[in-house]
């Protein structure tokens, strides 16, 4: 079978009218950067063979020089870059290995529109600034390119820029494919050509990453996950994490894992928020095809992938995009909108129409090279507000007035609009900590269009409610139940994410009141809360075994508290609510549809009890949830059904197997003419300390639910 080339960036593409046109303004723009010392000749070189070539090609017929004109732009190309509805600029920009007038090396092109001379620098060349002068476009794209021959995989690079501002500087690739480790900041020429073996999974993953089907997030920053015992202060590589997580994430009944950003970033304690490489896998970890791999095993193993992506901001590093040739060209020039004060770090100026396509072809290319099933969008609310974090008289209002940026609201339509279209299967997902409407509704009906949006609010009530003292909860009743007011107003994933676990904030386990057995059952009950709240699911590592420490990025988790029982505990019932929530068509089918969730008793807040149904396409689907937040248990507690029968408990957060203390029902309860919570049929069951329960009529009940007591 024929390998199935994903890219095109090994093929050179004939030479367009623009290349021409290049040609023959080669000699002005020559004599506008002429080198500094005379470059040697490169010697002519038998063409290699390429995947698309069956024999070798004739040496080219005379020496080349040591740029050569040469474009993969066409004048579309230039049109569609410039009005910034080029997605797929990756494939154009950056450097490309291919085979010119029979010889191989590399074609590099980058945006510099107020340089007056910009050169390749490099290990080839002993990074002499005046041997390698690219050529500028004749059509005012801004766009300075060239080949190189003889040069390939693998050269360090970067390019060296003279300003029409005066200044010197040497500038990393803003599309290389592959950058130096840490703290060497060179790009490497790479290419992303992998012969993938996951084709079933994109065939299928639709039925994966559909709004109406289980959605469980295992949220991870790969460089602190694990590290071996051996070696603690040294990364895993990506196929070393892939030997042990998809096992895990396998194991654990996870539907996804969420990366942290693994974009190519020089600071490792902004834990991959401060990109200076979007177009780079980190190579602290391995290479652009080692990644691939890590991906690849996860959807051999049923498991999709999402990227943190971070079109917010970057930092200043000398060799990023701030200042890139010697004026603002990424970042906005006003400081009041260019500036974050909160990160120290630089805004796009998404009013331009090049950084718009610079950025929208960097969210595709995720999805496409390393065949990602969708973008979580980091910062939302930081760029939705000209005020965010800024005091007044920081920052200036729109054109009607008022605090939006327009620019940005316009750009994350576009970038949606351009996701969907492109990856109709995949998801968006946006990390939105405001009351901005529509963050996850459609761009036709004016909204901002985000698959799913995180539920900050819930997040915060949730944790603040939980933290508090059992005895006192029943002055706090509202803050558990206020999320069913907004819980449909869009399509919310319920989070316990990484910014929970730091800064003092503490880890999940030390967030729950009392002693250590009621730390362990009030996180018990939180989790099947959130399992059986309306709303998809994601997890920090960490926090599915009990972390008791917070995270710390500089070294693995602690994978030795797992000897214990009670972090044993919270293990397994964090892989039997994952099994619960996929087996359960009432806990999806209908999770962002206010007709899935009804209140059964949502006002006891005497006892601390919470009681609702969850409800499929299928009535006969249904469940009922019954929480009770405090450490009393109650015996022969009558609670309102949807129908008559036999209703089985399926599911208790106090089984001993999850470190409980074994209080349950063990025998279906057959249902009572006793008009109860407004239903006129109803049970009475025994409810443990602390503890969680779902019922389910038992004609609909799996056998192997009888068994998890």
């Amino acid at each position: 079978m024929a390998k199935k080339k994903t890219d095109t960036e090994n093929e050179a593409p004939a030479e367009s009218a623009g290349a021409k046109k290049v040609k023959a303004a080669a000699k002005e723009s020559v004599a506008a950067a002429k080198p500094t010392a005379k470059p040697k000749k490169a010697a002519p070189e038998k063409a290699k063979k390429t995947a698309s070539a069956e024999t070798a090609l004739p040496v080219a017929a005379d020496p080349m020089k040591s740029v050569e004109v040469y474009s993969r732009f066409t004048d579309f190309d230039i049109a569609l870059f410039k009005s910034g509805k080029h997605y797929k600029l990756y494939e154009k920009f950056g450097s490309h290995v291919i085979e010119f007038e029979g010889v191989v090396g590399t074609y590099f092109s980058v945006w510099a529109p107020n340089a007056k001379y910009i050169s390749v620098i490099g290990n080839f060349n002993g990074w002499n600034r005046g041997s390698h002068p690219l050529y500028v476009r004749w059509d005012g794209s801004g766009i300075w390119e060239g080949f190189i021959p003889n040069i390939g995989d693998g050269e360090t690079y970067k390019y060296f820029i003279n300003s029409n501002t005066g200044e010197d500087l040497e500038k990393s690739d803003p599309f290389a494919l592959r950058w130096e480790v840490a703290p060497h900041t060179a790009s490497i020429v790479a290419d992303t050509y992998y012969h993938w073996k996951d084709e079933d999974w994109m065939a299928n993953r639709y039925a994966h990453n559909g709004l109406d089907r289980p959605y469980s997030v295992y949220e991870m920053h790969i460089g602190s996950w694990a590290r071996s015992p051996e070696s603690p202060d040294e990364y895993l590589s990506y196929g070393q994490i892939a030997d042990k997580l998809v096992p895990y994430i396998k194991e654990m009944g996870f539907t996804h894992v969420e990366f942290m950003p693994i974009m190519e970033h020089p600071y490792y304690p902004s834990w991959g928020y401060q990109i200076t490489g979007f177009y780079a896998a980190s190579s602290r970890y391995g290479g652009p095809k080692d990644l691939m791999y890590l991906v690849e095993e996860l959807h051999k193993a049923g498991i999709g992938v999402i990227l943190d992506w971070v079109p917010s901001h970057f930092p200043g590093d000398a060799h990023g995009l701030y200042n890139f040739d010697g004026t603002h060209l990424y970042e906005h020039e006003d400081m009041r909108k260019g500036f974050h004060p909160d990160w120290k770090s630089y805004i796009f100026n998404y009013g331009r129409n090049e950084v718009r396509a610079f950025l929208i072809s960097n969210a595709l290319f995720w999805l496409d090279r390393y065949h990602a099933d969708g973008l979580r969008v980091d910062a939302v609310a930081s760029m939705l507000y000209l005020d965010y974090s800024r005091n007044h008289g920081e920052w200036e209002t729109n054109i009607y007035g008022g605090n939006e940026n327009l620019e940005a609201i316009s750009f994350l339509k576009e970038f949606n609009e351009a996701v969907y279209s492109h990856f109709p299967d995949t998801q968006t997902i946006a990390e939105e900590s405001t009351s901005f409407t529509g963050v996850s509704r459609p761009v036709y009906t004016g909204g901002l269009g985000f698959g799913m949006k995180w539920m900050m609010g819930w997040m915060h009530d949730s944790i603040k409610y939980f933290s508090t003292d059992p005895l006192y909860r029943k002055y706090h009743h509202n803050q558990i139940t206020f999320s069913l007011i907004y819980a449909f107003t869009e399509n919310f994933m319920l989070p316990f994410s990484h910014d929970e676990v730091v800064y003092g904030k503490g880890s999940m386990l030390n967030k729950m009141p009392g002693d250590e057995w009621q730390k362990f059952a009030n996180l018990r009950v939180l989790y099947t809360y959130m399992f059986t709240h309306p709303g998809t699911k994601l997890l920090f590592m960490g926090a599915e075994f009990g972390q008791g420490g917070e995270w710390d990025f500089k070294k693995s988790l602690d994978w030795h508290l797992l000897q214990y029982p009670n972090h044993q505990g919270i293990k397994e019932i964090i892989k039997a609510l994952n099994q619960l929530y996929k087996d359960e068509p009432a806990l999806y089918e209908k999770g962002f549809d206010w007709t899935s969730f009804e209140w059964v008793d949502g006002g006891n807040a005497n006892d601390s009890i919470l009681i609702y149904n969850r409800k499929g396409h299928d009535a006969e689907n249904d469940v009922v949830v019954v929480l009770n937040m405090t450490p009393m248990p109650h015996y022969d507690f009558r609670v309102g059904v949807p129908s008559k029968g036999k209703w089985g408990e399926i599911f208790n957060s106090d089984a001993k197997q999850f470190w409980g203390s074994g209080v349950a029902n063990e025998k279906p309860a057959e249902s009572e003419l006793v008009n109860w919570h407004g239903r006129e049929n109803s049970i009475s069951i025994t409810i443990p300390p602390l503890g969680a329960l779902v019922f389910k009529k038992v004609m609909s009940v799996p056998p192997k639910y009888e068994l998890k007591k």
